[in-house]
């Protein structure tokens, strides 16, 4: 056993649960690109002006959840919390705005990290899928981006994912909001760090979890009575059109989410089985981030779903997901002649697109058949001096037990048919 250990708040992902993850990762990633989503990958840390700036000072991951370190030349980076100001800072860096074709729709997957108190469903580093339509204000891409995420949870066969859904204004409306809501919170009983947020982001106070915080905010204002004329009607028309897409959703007046650069449409997908860390993805508009980082106007939308807290939700539904076998031909050598055969054979299976392995090590038949077993192979192909000798392999069906010699000939494309449920040609 190794003397050393993940850090604290972290985890390992090892087969077969790794398989599991990908499966998600795909389902979640598939629907982005048959809807014109084109793949992203940033760095791993940025400079911390850019979470500063954009996710906002008022935020726990900025005040208290970031990794950050200095580099010998004395620049101050962070290790990325989020993956929305990361995405949004690469595309004005190349210019994708400038090509004349917005809004710039792109898809991520990645793992970002946060200084959180470890707990079930929550950890110091996380894995998500996220997607980012930048550069139009439209309603039908706010309704695009939330049915997309609601099918690929669907696909995923999962029921318990419900769909929160609010409206957070624009520039216009929320300035009177925020001074009715400030004027509210300072009546409270709130301790000091909490009423410091509210002279810089007093929205977040809606958005603290703490029970005796949550009593107190009975009766505050909501920002759904305070939009102006032109939220409402565009919050209206991607409610219409989530609701002739068929996709259900609750109308939350208190969702805020926790960054600041959203406006006007954000929701958030829950699962009541994980808890108090209900959320399992969520996103909105961010109109303003673009101008915040330093870009040129540039009305976006997006969303991250976290590909753990979807593992988890399967396992609270009960719901497995088809994992294709890693090995579907196993090859079992009897003798050194049969090892170097066989050895061959696995290299042309593989090449032909059979997910084939070999029994490594010199071990005995018996402990090959039974790493054959574990392997969760369909078939094992078994060669001695003497089948060789014969132009012939054995191939056993280890889910059946039958076994038969097959042409050392033509073995490939035999495996290849059975595989497929067919059968070689004769």
């Amino acid at each position: 056993m190794s003397t050393f250990s993940a850090p604290k708040g972290t985890y390992d992902l090892l087969p077969p649960d790794s398989a599991t993850f990908l499966a998600v990762r795909e389902a979640i990633a598939a629907p982005l690109r048959r809807s014109g989503y084109g793949y992203v990958e940033t760095p791993g840390f940025e400079h911390v002006e850019l979470f500063s700036r954009g996710v906002g000072q008022s935020t726990d991951i900025v005040t208290k959840e970031m990794y950050t370190l200095t580099t010998k030349g004395g620049t101050d980076l962070a290790l990325r919390p989020e993956g929305t100001a990361s995405v949004l800072r690469a595309a004005l860096q190349a210019n994708l705005h400038r090509a004349g074709n917005l809004p710039v729709k792109l898809w991520y997957s990645g793992t970002y990290y946060r200084y959180e108190r470890p707990q079930a469903g929550r950890y110091r580093h996380f894995s998500q899928v996220g997607a980012e339509a930048i550069g139009a204000e439209d309603p039908a891409l706010d309704a695009e981006l939330v049915i997309l995420a609601a099918d690929a949870y669907r696909a995923l066969g999962l029921s318990g994912v419900r769909l929160l859904l609010n409206s957070l204004g624009d520039r216009e409306c929320r300035p009177a909001y925020r001074a009715a809501l400030q004027d509210f919170l300072r009546g409270l009983d709130l301790d000091e760090e909490t009423r410091a947020r509210i002279e810089i982001n007093p929205l977040r106070v809606l958005d603290d979890k703490r029970p005796d915080v949550q009593r107190q905010l009975d009766g505050a204002p909501l920002l759904v009575d305070h939009l102006c004329e032109s939220c409402k009607e565009y919050h209206e028309r991607v409610r219409e059109l989530l609701t002739a897409a068929g996709v259900a959703f609750t109308d939350d007046p208190r969702l805020v989410r926790g960054l600041d650069y959203y406006t006007r449409t954000t929701f958030e997908f829950v699962h009541d089985g994980l808890g108090s860390q209900s959320a399992v993805g969520g996103g909105g508009r961010y109109d303003g981030l673009s101008e915040l980082i330093g870009g040129p106007p540039l009305p976006s939308v997006g969303w991250a779903l976290g590909v753990d807290r979807t593992v988890l939700a399967l396992r609270a539904e009960g719901v497995e997901l088809p994992v294709p076998a890693g090995t579907d031909v196993f090859a079992v050598p009897l003798g050194e002649e049969a090892r170097r055969t066989l050895f061959g054979v696995v290299t042309e299976l593989r090449r032909a697109g059979v997910a084939a392995d070999f029994a490594y090590g010199g071990r005995s038949a018996k402990a090959s058949m039974k790493a054959a077993n574990r392997s969760g192979a369909r078939f094992a192909v078994v060669a001695g001096e003497r089948d060789l000798a014969e132009g012939v392999v054995q191939v056993k069906d280890l889910d059946s037990g039958e076994q038969a010699p097959v042409a050392l000939d033509g073995l490939a494309a035999e495996l290849a048919a059975r595989l497929s449920g067919g059968a070689a040609d004769a």
